[in-house]
């Protein structure tokens, strides 16, 4: 880049010395400072005749550190409470906002972030009296757990609590206290866990809600439940003969659900053998009444008939059973017989 050559002479771009060749004299330090001096008097304002700009230039000045103060930026996981001489006045969601500076001032909370806090972990001695809890069923389990929350209302968050991670604790504690002793041991440990839990984070919130506290309780969740280790050997014991109790119990159930079926079966088959054979003695004591019945109108009109033919029929029923032997009246002697029943007994054999 070239320089203007100012009234034909061969002087620098500092308006010293020659530019021309290596023998020309280097710049003046004490020169370049007073002529920057110069030229920022010129600017803004130096004497009479630029002192109004000068103020202008204060004036803005003065508006660009004012807006700089109001207008402010709430990001998208925030939100701001905006208080006015101290004193709470709205809550401003994200976004670009402006303040009345110097009266009004802000206050960015993260209202999205997850916070944790954990109950019972750890050796130290006040952890171990926060996990052991007495159960429904008069047992002692160690039931660490952690509880998980956000704030949902920043102004009541930062004006309604003071002591705000310790009254959630105490708060959490308090209600999983009251639920495990509530609930008998083996729930606690295995089967009711989620049961548990749930129960305990609308009980925290509740209260957290009934204090107008401003926090949103997301979850709570218990670790690994287990007796304490002074009585975990006793406690085994316990369980394992609750196993063979139970054990036994389904191997009894077993055993009835096996035996009462068949005794309703035969006791229904013994029913209806019952009804089987009243039947049958009802019609047989039906037909032997009509039988008589028939027999004695027919003996009113034919007695002698009717009396040589009961008198036929009853022999018959007396003697079919009996060896005979058939003599001729007339003194014959004994009359030949052929056994044909006899022979159709074998013949059917």
């Amino acid at each position: 880049m070239s320089w203007q050559n100012n009234g034909g002479d061969n002087r620098g771009p500092w308006g010293q010395g020659s530019n021309q060749g290596g023998g020309g004299q280097p710049p003046d330090i004490d020169e370049l400072i007073k002529k920057g001096q110069d030229k920022f008097r010129s600017v803004f304002g130096g004497g009479s005749v630029g002192g109004g700009k000068s103020y202008s230039f204060i004036f803005l000045g003065l508006i660009a550190i004012w807006l700089y103060l109001c207008v402010y930026i709430v990001d998208t996981d925030e939100q701001a409470i905006v208080l006015r001489f101290g004193k709470w006045v709205e809550t401003t969601d994200p976004g670009i906002h402006f303040l009345i500076a110097p009266f009004e001032s802000k206050q960015l909370t993260k209202v999205t972030a997850i916070n944790v806090i954990q109950i019972g972990f750890g050796n130290t001695l006040i952890a171990q009296k926060e996990r052991q809890m007495l159960t429904g069923d008069e047992n002692i389990v160690d039931a660490p757990f952690s509880i998980m929350w956000r704030i949902s209302d920043p102004a009541r968050y930062q004006f309604n609590l003071r002591d705000r991670a310790e009254t959630i604790k105490s708060i959490a504690e308090s209600a999983m206290r009251e639920v495990v002793a509530k609930t008998n041991v083996q729930n606690v440990m295995t089967n009711n866990k989620d049961g548990i839990e749930l129960e305990v984070m609308q009980i925290t919130q509740d209260i957290l809600r009934r204090y107008e506290a401003g926090i949103e309780i997301t979850q709570v969740k218990m670790e690994n439940v287990k007796p304490p280790a002074e009585i975990s050997d006793a406690f085994n014991d316990v369980q394992k003969a609750e196993a063979d109790r139970e054990r036994s119990i389904s191997l009894a159930k077993l055993e009835q659900n096996k035996i009462v079926p068949q005794a309703r079966g035969q006791a229904a088959r013994m029913l209806q053998e019952a009804e089987g054979y009243r039947q049958k003695v009802i019609a047989e004591a039906t037909g032997e009444a009509s039988r008589f019945t028939a027999i004695l109108g027919e003996y009113v009109n034919a007695k002698d008939v009717t009396r040589r033919r009961i008198y036929l029929d009853t022999m018959q029923q007396v003697l079919s059973g009996t060896d005979k032997i058939v003599i001729d009246s007339k003194g014959g002697g004994v009359v030949p017989y052929l056994p044909l029943a006899e022979l159709n007994k074998k013949a059917s054999n």
